[in-house]
């Protein structure tokens, strides 16, 4: 993978140290192979291997249609509120590994609702799990309903999933599309978003990652996306990074997904620095990260290694702060944890 240089362990020790807020990865892809070979064993259902060992290779990530059969295959494994409780505690345990103290992670419900959990015992389990992993790690965790753009199955559940979820004290704080953006375009799903607002919902979507310019157009004329996942491809079109600009619309940023799922060759700069100097609103996240290889310390360093000085990876660190879907209130305490952690930062080297 391009590298210019080596962090200094100063460095990386401070990337790690310092708070984060991530908003961009998959719950289920978040979810380690070993973990989903349990939960198949445990629940009967037969994976695209005959041992743990080729369950790991197979989880290996190869290209972009490799990456979403593994994704599909994990996910019919998780079958029980036990299993969607255990996943979203652990995660939470992982996130605070990392000093992580708030994370919006995407969930396809339409998946899991079609295996035969209910709406209700699919966000009891949600619950359950973003509260234990609070109060024992300390990493709270709110959900983002993903529709699966290129599958039929239960979609119309994921509106209702979402707004009742909503209904939970914020467990569920938006709605939004991913997967095969080729031939499935933002505005096949405006109805559902038009809706989606109206209920309260914020609308985010997967955009300008594998195809160009026009997907992220989408999202914005049709869905009014207040986000966009990935959203690289904008370089392409000059007048679309200047209404990004103009519009103070976040990216939500994965450099290491981007390069496994070759959308970025290994041997260029990630594009993140580019969209950086245009001025772009970029913030910094792992997307799904075990079939990566990644986790959201990983995504610091790696920018490290391309380049990027502290001093740019904390602003993009305070950068997904601010574009988190958090209640202002929530979010004031954050600052208060990211400036006490600056001003630390700032004795230490005077």
């Amino acid at each position: 993978m391009f590298q210019m240089q080596g962090p200094s362990d100063a460095l990386v020790q401070r990337l790690h140290a310092m708070p984060k807020v991530e908003i961009h990865v998959h719950l289920e892809g978040a979810t380690g192979p070993d973990t989903v070979w349990d939960m198949a064993q445990r629940n009967g259902v037969d994976l695209p291997a005959d041992s743990l060992e080729a369950w790991r290779e197979f989880y290996e990530f190869r290209d972009f249609e490799h990456f979403i059969r593994v994704y599909i295959a994990a996910t019919s494994a998780m079958r029980t509120p036990e299993d969607f409780e255990q996943m979203v505690r652990d995660f939470a345990g992982r996130q605070a590994a990392q000093n992580v103290r708030y994370s919006e992670a995407y969930v396809s419900p339409q998946f899991h609702l079609s295996a035969g959990l209910s709406q209700a015992d699919l966000l009891d389990a949600l619950a359950a799990g973003a509260d234990s992993g609070w109060r024992e790690h300390g990493s709270k965790v709110r959900f983002i309903a993903d529709i699966s753009r290129q599958t039929e199955m239960r979609r119309d559940d994921v509106l209702p999933f979402a707004l009742e979820g909503r209904e939970r004290d914020g467990l569920v704080v938006g709605i939004g599309i991913g997967g095969i953006e080729e031939g499935f375009p933002p505005e096949l799903f405006e109805d559902t978003f038009t809706e989606a607002r109206r209920g309260g919902l914020h609308a985010v979507a997967h955009a300008g990652e594998t195809t160009g310019p026009a997907s992220v157009w989408g999202a914005i004329r049709s869905l009014r996306a207040e986000r966009i996942g990935h959203g690289i491809r904008s370089l392409e079109d000059p007048e679309l990074i200047a209404y990004l600009v103009d519009a103070r619309l976040p990216l939500e940023v994965s450099p290491n997904s981007n390069y496994r799922t070759k959308v970025v060759p290994q041997d260029e700069p990630h594009p993140i620095r580019a969209l950086v100097d245009a001025g772009v609103y970029v913030t910094v996240n792992s997307d799904d990260p075990p079939m990566f290889s990644t986790d959201l310390d990983n995504e610091y360093v790696t920018l490290a290694r391309q380049g990027f000085s502290f001093e740019e990876l904390w602003q993009l660190n305070v950068a997904t702060l601010e574009a988190a879907f958090l209640p202002e209130e929530e979010k004031a305490v954050l600052r208060k944890e990211w400036a006490a952690f600056a001003d630390g930062i700032g004795s230490a080297e005077d």
